[in-house]
């Protein structure tokens, strides 16, 4: 590591092998933390190249326990998180919506390292237990339409560092990584991201994948559909630049998505949006970013179709039935 150290000091970038070595060897417990932290913080000096970037991403899919969910075609809607702005668990939310609207779906998630309330950290609260038992993932997404997958029981090289990003609550590559890395490999992915270089970078690589993917970024910097500016989107048939009216029927406040100061208030936020008791511009936020996901899978002919099942997942409470089945499995 001393060696790919000094190398990066001299502001020289990695070869994908270089880098996909490195990043095994973190997964190994080769190296000690603070030759991690020294690593992790070149990436937040500079910008991470793509070979860089496929090289780590390859590495944590060669460690990792792979997720068989037979022939379901599961999609998996997630945020690179680090966009610093504390909002509710939209993503998590928008997974039990598209979920309840008749979507398998295999969500990926950790605990919040440059947030206050991750994924896991609101699913544990609502009573879910994190597992990577592949009998009990099938049949969570056989009966509730859901199952969860907690990255660091799936990823070594998460586990390894999970620690040193909470101790740094800054945002690293580790970030970018999660969307790519999902152990069930999705058919369908909408993925957030915090800034337009990061956009680029997931457009060029779910490209290469051929599956149907939307990647979406809102330009005041929300790693989702925010509602609070216009959103870029970039699909595999190209891209576009959406207004909130566009996408949500309205535009919202930043402080009307606010998340919460603690992992409680953040599950209480979640609960009442499931329930369909949200403010009307929680539920706008949550419906705009599932009615994306739907879309994805190109099973609606229009946006405004996909939106409509969005609605009526929520105000059904279908998309709530998904969470009771998922929390009664457990």
């Amino acid at each position: 590591m001393k060696k790919i150290l000094q190398y990066l000091f001299e502001h020289k970038t990695l070869s994908y092998q270089q880098a996909k070595d490195v990043l095994l060897g973190i997964g190994r417990s080769l190296y000690n933390e603070h030759e991690v932290t020294a690593f992790m913080t070149v990436y937040l000096m500079r910008s991470i190249t793509i070979e860089e970037l496929q090289g780590f991403r390859d590495a944590l899919l060669e460690l990792c326990v792979k997720v068989d969910l037979g022939d379901y075609k599961v999609m998996d809607i997630v945020g690179t998180g680090g966009d610093g702005k504390n909002t509710f668990n939209i993503s998590t939310l928008s997974c039990f919506i598209v979920a309840g609207a008749g979507q398998k779906v295999a969500k990926h998630g950790n605990y919040g390292a440059s947030s206050i309330s991750g994924a896991s950290n609101v699913m544990e609260q609502l009573g879910y237990k994190h597992k990577n038992d592949i009998a009990k993932l099938q049949q969570e997404v056989k009966e509730a339409n859901i199952c969860f997958l907690h990255a660091p029981l799936f990823h070594p090289a998460l586990k390894a560092v999970g620690t040193i990003r909470k101790n740094l609550g800054v945002r690293t590559f580790f970030n970018m990584l999660g969307p790519m890395v999902n152990p069930a490999n999705p058919s369908y992915q909408l993925v957030g991201v915090y800034n337009l270089e990061m956009a680029r970078i997931y457009n060029y690589l779910l490209q290469q994948t051929g599956k149907p993917f939307t990647v979406i970024h809102s330009l005041d910097g929300y790693d989702e559909i925010s509602l609070t500016n216009d959103t870029k989107v970039i699909t595999n048939e190209g891209e576009s630049i959406k207004t909130p009216q566009q996408l949500g029927k309205r535009m919202v406040m930043p402080q009307d998505i606010y998340g919460g100061n603690t992992v409680e208030e953040a599950a209480k936020i979640f609960e009442t949006i499931i329930k369909g008791q949200g403010t009307w511009a929680q539920n706008a936020v949550v419906l705009a970013n599932s009615a994306m996901a739907l879309y994805c899978t190109g099973r609606f002919t229009s946006y405004d179709d996909a939106y409509n099942a969005a609605v009526i997942s929520l105000e059904s409470k279908a998309a709530y039935h998904c969470l009771q089945t998922l929390i009664a499995l457990q």
